[in-house]
């Protein structure tokens, strides 16, 4: 999420907060109070307010160990964790892939109800056991009620919900495609979010119950993040078999390493080729290096002549290069996470295939996309 504020780690897990959460925290911690003074007339009002804040902390708490729930059992299967955040509408985990089979993506989807769910049933046992009362049964009542509820609401069988994740899950076993799992799971979210609109909607302009505006922002959030998960599986559908050798671009920028600067500017920058950087390939075809059109002004044209491109070239990490049979999935994943549009393409012995844009998977999504002719 943009704008968020790195607060520090959990378990070694990246923890950030969205700026919405700090006005989520200011209205849960001015209701819990106001309702604390008025249960109890004798709490001050600084008192109320305190402790209004514990609660809104511990409320949030719970939040964050939902989402460890799902973090631990995806660690469990080797899936990183990149980080979790809070923000208007709980919280998020966002995990670096998703689970291999139906079964541990089940495991992954249901383990933060059941944290919450264990949650509610910790805070109950402590109030029954300790027979509290007062404000403290008061909060110890709000925290396993929380709980409780955000373990049932996260179960609504639609995505971007918990119960979503299940719904893929169970749909991914029954027809072996993870994708109509995800488009399944994508409507009935959808689904849940008109509901959610319209449950909010018509209250309002009918009695004016301006309360019913939450609906309203939940019934956005499903519709939207429903909605996004299905298009992104048609994506991942239509890459499903691609490697990156199949989305390289034609006629790519390379030039032999063994080129004198100055044949390197008549064949190719004089020439009209619009790149303003090539790949550079030793007598082998393996990759060696890139150069920029620009390097050639750092060479004198009269030394042009006595000057090859592997002097002025700069070398090339493998860590910038993707391999030819890594899937194109990856490597749309990859080009997203670093922010890049050009990625160069190696074969298991370092020989060069070409270059892979951006732009080029785009063009081959939509190639993919258009029916074919009668």
């Amino acid at each position: 999420m943009n704008g968020t504020i790195r607060v520090g780690n959990l378990f070694g897990i990246p923890f950030y907060i969205h700026p919405s959460w700090f006005l989520v925290l200011g209205l849960v911690t001015w209701s819990y109070s106001s309702g604390l003074a008025a249960q109890f007339p004798q709490l001050s009002a600084g008192l109320a307010l305190l402790l209004g804040l514990m609660t809104a902390l511990m409320l949030f708490a719970s939040v964050v160990a939902h989402e460890l729930g799902h973090s631990f059992v995806a660690i469990g299967q080797g899936i990183d964790v990149k980080s979790i955040t809070l923000f208007i509408f709980g919280g998020l985990a966002s995990l670096e892939k998703e689970s291999k089979t139906p079964g541990e993506a089940f495991w992954v989807a249901i383990a933060g109800p059941m944290v919450s769910l264990l949650l509610c049933g910790i805070v109950t046992a402590i109030g029954v056991t300790t027979a509290a009362s007062g404000p403290l049964a008061a909060i110890l009542g709000v925290l396993a009620s929380v709980n409780l509820a955000l373990a049932l609401f996260n179960l609504i069988p639609g995505l971007p919900l918990d119960g979503g994740n299940i719904l893929k899950a169970i749909v991914w076993k029954i027809t072996g495609n993870p994708y109509k799992g995800v488009t399944f799971a994508s409507r009935v979210g959808q689904i849940f979010g008109w509901v959610a609109i319209l449950s909010g909607v018509v209250p309002l302009l009918l009695f004016g119950n301006a309360g019913n505006f939450w609906n309203l922002l939940v019934g956005f959030f499903l519709l939207q993040n429903a909605g996004n998960s299905a298009q992104f599986a048609r994506v991942q559908e239509k890459l499903t078999g691609l490697t990156a050798e199949d989305a390289v671009t034609h006629d790519s920028p390379i030039v032999s390493a063994n080129l004198t600067l100055r044949e390197f500017a008549d064949e190719r920058v004089i020439s009209g080729q619009n790149w303003h950087r090539f790949l550079v390939t030793d007598d082998d075809g393996q990759l060696v290096g890139a150069i920029a059109v620009d390097n050639l002004r750092t060479i004198p044209t009269a030394l042009w002549s006595e000057t090859q491109v592997k002097e002025v070239m700069r070398p090339i990490t493998e860590s910038t290069t993707v391999q030819s049979d890594q899937p194109l999935l990856e490597v749309m994943q990859l080009l997203e996470q670093q922010k890049l549009s050009v990625l160069p393409v190696i074969r298991e012995n370092g020989v060069l295939v070409g270059i892979l844009e951006k732009a080029a998977i785009i063009q081959l999504l939509q190639n993919r996309t258009q029916p074919n002719p009668a």
